[in-house]
């Protein structure tokens, strides 16, 4: 058994390995961050595991080489995907379209564009472009793994069935869940209601992102989440300039104990920040020391 499961975002895709496989291999790469904040404090980094189940969004058969989710671009979406984009970008600070009824012709990148130069420190140049590329592949990404994850039902309870697997397994004392993995274990945790976290971390979290929110199993009611009834206790942690992290403080619609932020510099939502930082460690370390 592993103290802490460890349920990853988007980008996980792991070609050609089975989930095992992928699952190892993600958790060798994160791992060392943790290491490195809980050195902080001295305490050693326990054992973790991953819950891994991005295999399972792909819309094509695992092995093939193409995907229609390999399309990180804003030029790609669909109308549809262009508004919920401008929706995303509008609760993130952007300033939404002069026009609501033509939401889907917005301006992506140039809102996305001017909210790096609100939260990117004065970039300028190569680095400001490359910034806002990576940011764009993340808010694409995560529209296209929710939409594969919530409109095929078969899969949606695959994803479920096997991160609660890996938290029946393992019965660890924390689950980190990172981006749309926060998205994924709330799910699992209320349709598990066997499982029991002491301490669930959710970090870069798009739970209140409205075009993600209104798909929620259980849905919101009354605009208010609810705490799955296995979890003790449950921090959030956000980049201040986390544009998938969107609205801030979760804990306005979820019965977050503990609502964080946090300045991991032009990390922004890489998993690595968040595991590296300070926040995180603090909140895991009594439930590993």
């Amino acid at each position: 058994m592993a103290p802490i499961v460890l349920v990853h975002g988007i980008f996980n895709h792991v070609r050609g390995a089975s989930p095992e496989q992928a699952a190892a291999r993600r958790v060798a790469d994160c791992r060392p961050r943790l290491v490195e904040s809980l050195r902080r404090l001295s305490i050693e980094a326990p054992e973790m595991v991953m819950a891994y189940y991005a295999d399972l969004l792909r819309p094509d058969l695992p092995d093939q080489a193409q995907s229609a989710g390999d399309d990180t671009s804003f030029d790609g979406l669909s109308a549809a995907e262009r508004a919920a984009a401008a929706e995303w970008l509008t609760a993130a600070g952007a300033v939404p379209p002069a026009d609501p009824q033509n939401v889907a012709l917005a301006p992506l990148r140039q809102m996305l564009g001017w909210l790096v130069d609100q939260r990117g420190g004065g970039l300028s140049g190569t680095a400001r472009e490359q910034t806002i590329r990576r940011l764009e592949r993340a808010i694409v990404a995560n529209l296209r793994e929710v939409e594969a994850y919530t409109t095929w039902p078969q899969r949606r309870n695959l994803v479920r069935e096997r991160v609660a697997g890996v938290i029946r397994r393992e019965a660890p004392m924390v689950v980190i869940a990172h981006s749309l993995g926060s998205y994924v274990t709330y799910e699992t945790l209320h349709a598990h209601t066997d499982l029991q976290v002491e301490l669930l971390v959710t970090v870069g979290s798009p739970l209140r992102v409205p075009s993600l929110a209104c798909r929620l199993d259980p849905a919101l009611r009354s605009g208010r989440g609810a705490r799955p009834a296995g979890v003790k206790r449950w921090v959030n942690i956000a980049d201040v300039g986390d544009v998938v992290a969107v609205p801030p403080k979760l804990a306005e619609v979820f019965p977050v104990d503990v609502d964080e932020t946090c300045d991991n510099g032009l990390g922004f939502h890489g998993i690595g920040g968040y595991l590296a930082n300070g926040l995180l460690a603090a909140a895991v370390a009594p439930y590993i020391s």
